[in-house]
């Protein structure tokens, strides 16, 4: 879409981002507390109905995530062992389904044997990860200035080539959800030490760490490959090395690959069983998804629910109408948060965090959120609104199915805190 100035979308990007990442950290340092955007959408609009639709369409776009991940660590893993066993489940490879299994299971025990050892699992593959970025940048810095940073394509239209608004705004949304961990990190903000200081340090260091390293790989992957070819390319990056270093074995970035979709599919795990954890724990879902585990200290039977449910999931063959969807909804849930900031700050004797922000921060993260909603819609596919309408729509019913326990639960909740 960018072309040599895909730079440029990660900046805008993450500039956007940012200020829907200033907003969470801010709402971190008041309430860190698991249930993530449920939690203080329950507490600023006080609509039990609006905090569970927005709880469950985080989790729906976690759970969407987990099963696409495991597929990807099973094709991975597929070259590398070689399997062929010559049939298919539900039109899926069995060997592909078999691989995927096998790595949800290894991922749900270690969510369950504890936050300590999945933040060292986390921290291994976040290693394994960063160094395979800062090698493609290392082997590539020789050719930064050899090509222009801003050509770009031409436009659809046949008119003149150059950076345009809807450009720059194209290019941004496709790149705006390299930078969105931070519903994953507040959804664990119990378990942080001292959370109130140390959640808005986390939240914003690493988005700016991230994006530094984002721009960068850009920069080197354009300035080794021509961007046409790179389009092309199945592999940009594994395109980039055999450009760059071709020294580097094949088999590497394959491995780099696996652990860096491993450590996103374990943070969603995590952040989806404290979600659900949360969720119980405001009454909004029945009282037993909130147990906590008496020895390991992890709620278990969120972590079981999850792992039914991507392990159903991954069997589908297509989920990218439903990924697609759930983008949609992000941005949605992105946007309430932000408005949940600007209520909770107007209302008085409300808690005070350690991170306190002005006030057009969280107002201009809910525009820009909203804008990004317009142009997916402005898109032409009717696919993504349309599932995302029906997923709310059947999000409700549940909410309203519960009944009268849910009411109860809910006002026990309100009581409390």
């Amino acid at each position: 879409v960018m072309g040599g100035a895909v730079w440029l979308a990660f900046l805008v990007a993450m500039l956007a981002a940012l200020l829907t990442g200033i907003s969470y950290a801010s709402l971190a340092s008041r309430y860190p507390r698991a249930g993530g955007a449920s939690y203080v959408s329950h507490r600023a609009y006080r609509s039990p109905a609006l905090s569970y639709i927005v709880g469950l369409t985080v989790l729906t776009s976690g759970l969407a995530s987990i099963a696409t991940q495991s597929k990807v660590i099973a094709g991975n893993l597929d070259t590398l062992i070689g399997l062929d066993w010559g049939f298919s489940i539900l039109g899926v490879p069995a060997e592909i389904v078999a691989l995927a299994m096998v790595f949800l299971l290894i991922t749900a025990a270690i969510v369950y044997r504890g936050i300590t050892e999945s933040l060292w699992v986390n921290a291994v593959c976040t290693f394994v990860e960063a160094a395979g970025l800062l090698l493609v940048i290392a082997v590539g810095l020789r050719y930064w200035g050899s090509v222009g940073l801003l050509d770009v394509p031409p436009a659809p239209d046949g008119g003149p080539s150059g950076i345009t608004l809807a450009l720059v705004m194209q290019g941004s949304i496709l790149t705006f959800f390299s930078f969105l961990g931070f519903e994953d990190m507040m959804n664990v903000a119990e378990e942080v030490e001292k959370p109130q200081r140390s959640m808005p340090i986390a939240v914003i260091g690493a988005m700016l760490v991230a994006s530094l390293v984002y721009i960068a790989v850009s920069i080197t992957a354009v300035s080794v490959v021509p961007w046409r070819d790179l389009a092309e390319a199945p592999a940009p990056l594994r395109r980039v090395m055999d450009e760059a270093a071709p020294w580097f074995p094949a088999i590497g970035f394959t491995v780099i690959t696996i652990f860096a979709v491993a450590n996103t599919a374990l943070v969603n795990f995590v952040m989806g069983s404290r979600l659900l954890y949360g969720m119980a724990r405001q009454g909004l879902l029945p009282e037993a998804i909130g147990k906590v585990h008496g020895t390991r200290r992890t709620p278990h039977v969120a972590i079981g629910l999850i792992l039914v449910i991507v392990l159903l999931l991954q069997l589908a063959g297509d989920i990218e109408q439903l990924a697609s969807a759930t983008v949609l909804l992000l941005l949605i849930v992105f946007a309430l948060v932000n408005g949940a900031l600007v209520v909770l700050q107007r209302r008085e004797g409300d808690k005070q965090g350690c991170f306190n922000v002005p006030i057009a921060i969280p107002i201009l993260g809910s525009l820009v959120c909203l804008a990004m909603i317009v142009g997916r819609l402005l898109e032409g596919d009717e696919r993504a609104p349309i599932i995302a309408g029906a997923l709310i729509t059947a999000i409700g019913a549940l909410y309203f199915l519960m009944g009268r326990g849910r009411s109860e639960a809910v006002a026990r909740f309100a009581r409390e805190n």
